[in-house]
């Protein structure tokens, strides 16, 4: 007879959930994945962010040239751990009906990164550039423009907008809200319906919406080597492990992911604040 002990080989199954973790984090377009923390001792990390020195200037020959300082400012993240463990029966493996084994992996896989993207979205918090248009009126093209101008950039970067479902409606209503089934567009992220202003729409249960909306725009650099917005720190691979309880007759499959997520360019974020209704 095929045992549960037959079926699953932690190690096999944490590599899996390990190489496809990556890409199941929604985040990832917007945050850098960086595993130089594997393997390395302590849980405290310090993030540096330098402050920029300033354009050249003019200077006449001879005359010798001010050198600027480099300065830079630290934040300091601790890595956390999440876990997610899930239980699958004897029947469930007897009963012959569906995959229990890879359904337990794939929905391990899918409440890591959950959890990874809901800290991302916590780091977006440390954002300092602010846009509160809360007193004016609810989300609108007016106030995503007054939010982007915040940036100061000159060069377009692609952009994406989060807000909370309930806006969804409101947004539809505005004029300038291009559909993404009217308007195709190529997306920066999974679950992009729309843009307004020149910023792709995401919605996301997560959004603050007690009192009033906390949203975020977000900038997604065209070049490759300019910093993310954030940076997912990852301590060590996905860890996998199995618990056989003899007496339920169930076997227990944990999941563990050591991390920290954080706010790595500041000027990349704004947080805009709109009113509920």
């Amino acid at each position: 007879m095929t045992t549960l002990s037959d079926l699953v080989n932690p190690e096999v199954m944490a590599d899996m959930i390990s190489a496809k973790l990556p890409n199941a984090i929604k985040f990832s377009p917007l945050a850098k994945i960086d595993t130089t923390l594997v393997g390395v001792p302590g849980d405290t990390i310090t993030v540096p962010t330098f402050a920029y020195i300033g354009d050249a200037s003019d200077v006449a020959e001879g005359v010798a040239a001010v050198p600027a300082v480099l300065t830079a400012s630290t934040t300091t993240a601790t890595v956390k751990k999440a876990v997610k463990a899930v239980d699958i029966t004897d029947e469930a493996v007897l009963s012959g009906y569906g995959d229990p084994v890879g359904e337990a992996e794939k929905q391990l896989l899918m409440s890591v990164a959950s959890k990874i993207d809901a800290d991302c979205l916590t780091a977006l918090g440390s954002a300092t550039l602010i846009s509160d248009q809360s007193l004016v009126g609810i989300i609108s093209y007016d106030g995503i423009v007054d939010a982007i101008d915040l940036f100061q950039e000159e060069d377009y970067s692609n952009k994406v907008l989060f807000v909370h479902p309930s806006q969804v409606s409101q947004l539809r209503k505005d004029a300038d809200f291009k559909s993404i089934d009217q308007y195709p567009l190529q997306t920066v992220m999974t679950g992009i319906i729309g843009s307004i202003a020149g910023c792709q729409v995401r919605p996301s249960n997560r959004i603050d919406n007690v009192g009033k909306y906390t949203n975020y725009i977000v900038k997604i650099e065209n070049d490759e080597n300019e910093t993310k917005a954030l940076t997912v720190y990852m301590k060590k691979d996905v860890s996998v492990e199995t618990d056989r309880d003899i007496l339920a007759k169930n076997t227990t499959i944990a999941a563990d992911e050591h991390y920290t997520a954080v706010l790595s360019d500041a000027s990349k974020v704004v947080e805009v604040l709109f009113k509920l209704a």
